[in-house]
């Protein structure tokens, strides 16, 4: 084989192998576009149970043909605190289940002679369903759905039109045939390969894509095809513990956990691997009436039979361990745990920790939103503990205590001012990506909120300010103007519970309730603006206390503005979410 050969195997090879990962995510879009409204129903709903979390990932990644999306997801959701990690690593379980789809998709229409006939129908009729006949956005996702497996298909065609004739190449065909004859040894030497390979390559779906094409074209056998899916099962938690780089402690504990499971999963196949390869292969003799065993010469060979009987592996191997590991999930999590050990942080430390959405691999547009709309929710909780913290302010006896409660505020504005710069730039990169016009305008609103949400963090900024300001110009409020204070400010406080529980559901924000927070907050302060202008009027106090006092109430109303926005924001942000 010369030099230009290989290079133009490998030219081939790759062009095959980007048409089939542009598939991939073309049809990916598409069935997110199609289930978005359901998959966001689906996200919203996960709980701690078991089941399930199970369900939850398998119906997911099964939907967005992407394992790696949706454990992308389990670490950001993790790492806000709005999964524990029992209930992540269920769902992790259940991606593994719903990611044996792609595999079925490829053995049954993607090898073979028949796959040629689907795909020239498929992408014609996904072009007349955008050209022609509809203009809604679900229909022309449901046609990019069918482009993107009509492509699917042809890059399956072009890997197997790509991969050389072992015949014409003798002395390739002697060195695979010298790495598979070392018994248990050449097992875990492909389960490495695979391992690497799909590090590499970033997508399992790709790497399980040229496993069944190179047994189909007779480059390994059986043994060696699970080997490399076995390794490919331990690659693909790369993408988990990439995204788990930048989070905490807990998002990377359900990285760990990811990992672990898969590896705990090789371990107890390699276990049983000869009664479990025994019994696939007599399930695989009698649907195709050829065992993946059987020698090319074998009378009546059928080459389809080493990538069905893949396909079940995968199927049995993820089916069988998520059914045997879900009883162990309490002793995953220990390992884990010592696999990641909490940092020590002082007290009150542990708050300005800004939450990042992960920044691993590129996650999906409808899986994006549903991030970021669950950290928006950690948002608005960040901001209830800043506003919490100024009744210290209030209360403090001695100027130590008040520095304190007033750089605790300090760094809750700076955590406001970096949550809205993250947000905003994450949101800003979806929205530049293939997204349908709802989930541009959810976009929208949530930048809305997003922007409001930071200006709620500079409104009790600005009061701390004062109230410092006050304390240094030795200004002593009367009883009444304190307690004045103390009711706009629980006025206030109700306010922004009701945008936090809003915020919770935004299928279910309870504008009404805003709103009478918002006019009840208005009408204390017309009325202490009233008695203020008496009061100024008959001397009852000096300038200097009357100019904070009326400072303070102003401010307080001028919060409860910000937080009503929030609250408005919502509806557009509601009209799309169901």
């Amino acid at each position: 084989m010369t030099l230009l050969q290989i290079l133009l195997i490998i030219i081939n090879f790759a062009g095959a192998l980007a048409v089939f990962l542009f598939a991939m995510k073309l049809m990916s879009e598409g069935l997110q576009k199609v289930a978005g409204s359901r998959m966001r129903a689906v996200l919203g709903r996960i709980t701690n149970k078991p089941l399930s979390g199970i369900l939850t990932g398998t119906v997911v990644t099964a939907a967005i043909q992407s394992s790696s999306a949706t454990t992308v997801m389990v670490v950001s959701f993790v790492n806000a605190g709005l999964l524990t990690l029992s209930g992540a690593v269920a769902v992790i379980m259940g991606a593994n289940i719903g990611t044996t789809v792609t595999a079925w998709i490829i053995t049954l229409l993607g090898l073979g002679e028949s796959s040629g006939y689907f795909s020239l129908p498929l992408a014609i009729a996904a072009v007349s369903l955008i050209f022609l006949f509809t203009r809604k956005d679900r229909s022309k996702s449901l046609a990019q759905t069918i482009l993107g497996l009509s492509l699917l298909l042809v890059g399956m065609q072009l890997l197997q039109s790509a991969m050389p004739n072992l015949e014409d190449y003798p002395g390739l065909l002697q060195g695979i045939a010298s790495l598979s004859g070392y018994g248990f040894w050449s097992i875990l030497l492909f389960i490495a390969i695979g391992a690497l390979l799909t590090c590499i390559v970033q997508a399992s779906a790709a790497m399980m894509a040229i496993t069944l094409v190179m047994c189909y074209n007779g480059w390994i056998g059986f043994d060696m095809a699970v080997a490399l899916v076995m390794g490919q099962n331990i690659g693909t938690t790369i993408t988990a513990n990439i995204a788990a780089v930048v989070a905490n402690a807990a998002g990377k504990k359900a990285a760990r956990a990811h990992l672990v499971f898969n590896v705990v999963g090789v371990l107890i196949t390699l276990v049983l691997f000869r009664p479990l390869m025994s019994l696939i292969a007599r399930v695989t003799l009698g649907v195709t009436g050829c065992s993946p065993y059987a020698d090319v010469a074998t009378a009546g060979y059928n080459p389809e039979s080493i990538p069905l009987a893949i396909s079940f592996f995968h199927t049995v191997f993820n089916v069988g361990n998520t059914a045997i590991l879900s009883w162990f999930i309490p002793q995953i999590l220990w390992l884990v745990d010592r696999m990641v050990p909490e940092k020590k942080v002082a007290v009150g430390q542990e708050e300005y920790r800004l939450t990042y959405i992960s920044r691993g691999p590129v996650t999906t547009a409808e899986l994006g939103l549903q991030a970021a709309k669950r950290e928006i929710q950690l948002f608005s909780k960040q901001v209830l503990r800043m506003y919490a913290l100024l009744p210290e302010l209030r209360g403090a006896r001695s100027d130590k205590e008040f520095d304190a409660a007033m750089q605790r505020i300090a760094d809750y504005e700076r955590l406001t001012d970096r949550m809205e710069m993250e947000l905003t730039d994450y949101l800003t990169s979806i929205g530049g990506g293939d997204i349908s016009s709802h989930g541009s305008e959810r976009i929208g609103a949530m930048l809305r909120i997003i922007d409001n949400l930071e200006s709620i963090g500079d409104s009790i900024y600005q009061i701390s300010l004062t109230r410092r300001n006050k304390r240094s110009d030795a200004v002593h409020f009367s009883d009444s103007q304190n307690a004045h204070i103390a009711q706009m400010s629980a006025m206030v406080e109700n306010a922004l519970i009701v945008m936090d529980a809003n915020l919770a559901d935004f299928d279910r924000a309870d504008l009404d309730a805003a709103y009478a927070a918002e006019r009840s907050v208005n009408t204390y302060r017309d009325q202490l603006r009233a008695e203020h202008l008496e009061a100024l009027k008959s001397g009852r106090y000096t300038y200097a206390v009357g100019s904070a006092y009326s400072e303070l109430f102003a401010q307080y109303e001028k919060l409860a503005d910000y937080v009503i926005n929030v609250s408005e924001a919502l509806q557009p942000a509601r009209k799309h979410t169901r």
